[in-house]
């Protein structure tokens, strides 16, 4: 029988023991070499410390040096249930970016918490985005226990701030979870020290969790990300975001609107009848106009509409305020366009939920807001809870990342 494979990040504030945790997850499953271990070891003593399982996680030396994460990282282990993909995301606000890239690829999150010192910031931060970005799969954590002695009011108190905090986004976490990740309790099945826990270890809830499958029978999307001569032969290289493709399939290229046949569908040096949902592959294309990267081929009886105007949510990662009106480059799956925002509808705290304006003129760093943008030109776009590669996207200028949202909806009037 074949084992789910579940990508998951973690999230938290900072030094509330992420790092920590993937490394105890990796100890406990064996999914570390002896030489691993022996070299994490040996960096522990050179830096005058005991056996550091953030250094299992924390691959950088520089990372090492300043212990915190400075990278998503992403990193494997298995259980009888599942194979996972877990990806530890950076907890300090200054570098926020490089979580929601992370948040942006799972299809799960475990949210961290410090039992001793309680929600903070990122905390509820990181959590706002993980829901913006649909993850509904999370499961909280409240580590270091061992700091508090075990303490169940600790975590009652802590419990109860969260899913008031979760009310407001409309999240319903799967469990909440006392930890010590450093002193190996509560990680892979009940421990003494926890006797008035009656619920699941966070391996145990983490093989309770299911793959999460896409919306049935949705239309075939696939983002051209680049064209190759080989052989003879042009080849369009992409990914199936959506639906399938079958050889002698008749589709059509956007935003040409040009008709074609798909006469071979390659991955690895064979032909295939059929490619489906989530495989990269390429295409040899009969009676096909010139394609290019960031052209979409799709169904040609399933056509989207096509549209310069929609909304969404916009998480802004900018020292400098976003402006009404401003050009940004923006880019959604492998299409790239300018645009500007017409109107920021509300002004969000990311970290309380306040609405803190309404038709706003501006948005400032780690705030969010709900906006409206318009394209110099149609893209073909889609709502975030439908097709999620084509409802995600981030705004550039001179080519430094500003800000990163879902659509919503269509603005069209």
């Amino acid at each position: 029988m074949k084992k789910k494979t579940i990508r998951i990040v973690i999230i938290g504030h900072v030094d509330h023991g992420k790092s920590t945790l993937i490394g105890r997850l990796l100890l406990d499953t064996n999914s570390l070499p002896r030489e691993k271990i022996a070299e994490i070891k040996n960096i522990s003593r050179q830096l005058g410390k005991e056996m550091e399982l953030a250094y299992l996680a924390d691959q950088l030396k520089e990372e090492r040096e300043q212990n915190k994460t400075i990278d998503t990282t992403q990193i494997f282990f298995k259980t009888r249930s599942a194979d996972y993909v877990i990806i530890d995301a950076p907890g300090h606000a200054e570098l926020i970016k490089n979580m929601i890239s992370g948040a942006s690829l799972a299809q799960a999150a475990i949210l961290i918490v410090d039992a001793q010192e309680g929600i903070k910031e990122q905390t509820t931060r990181h959590a706002f985005i993980a829901r913006m970005l649909g993850i509904e799969k999370l499961i909280v954590v409240f580590n270091k226990m061992d700091l508090v002695n075990y303490d169940q009011k600790k975590f009652d108190e802590g419990k109860t701030g969260l899913t008031d905090f979760f009310a407001g986004l409309g999240l319903r976490p799967c469990c909440f979870i006392p930890i010590s990740a450093k002193a190996d309790v509560n990680i892979t099945g009940p421990s003494a020290m926890l006797s008035w826990y009656k619920g699941k270890s966070l391996l145990e809830a983490l093989d309770s969790l299911k793959e999460t499958a896409g919306p049935q029978n949705r239309p075939l999307r696939l983002c051209v990300q680049d064209v190759y001569h080989l052989e003879g032969e042009r080849i369009v290289f992409g990914k199936v975001n959506s639906g399938r493709i079958l050889r002698g399939q008749e589709v059509v290229i956007f935003p040409q609107n040009a008709p074609a046949r798909i006469k071979q569908i390659k991955v690895f040096g064979r032909n295939l009848l059929v490619a489906r949902e989530g495989e990269n592959i390429g295409l040899v294309l009969q009676d096909a106009p010139a394609v290019q990267r960031g052209e979409v081929v799709i169904e040609k009886n399933n056509q989207p509409l096509a549209t310069d105007r929609f909304q969404g949510n916009l998480f802004w990662m900018s020292q400098e305020p976003l402006e009404i009106n401003r050009p940004f480059i923006l880019r959604c799956a492998t299409q790239e366009v300018s645009c500007h925002i017409e109107k920021v509808h509300q002004r969000i705290n990311t970290s309380t939920l306040q609405v803190i304006a309404e038709n706003a003129s501006q948005l400032l760093f780690n705030e969010a807001g709900i906006v409206s943008l318009r394209t110099e030109k149609p893209l073909l776009m889609e709502k975030f809870s439908f097709i999620e590669e084509l409802g995600r996207f981030i705004l550039e200028r001179d080519q430094i990342l500003q800000g990163a949202g879902v659509i919503t909806g269509d603005a069209s009037k």
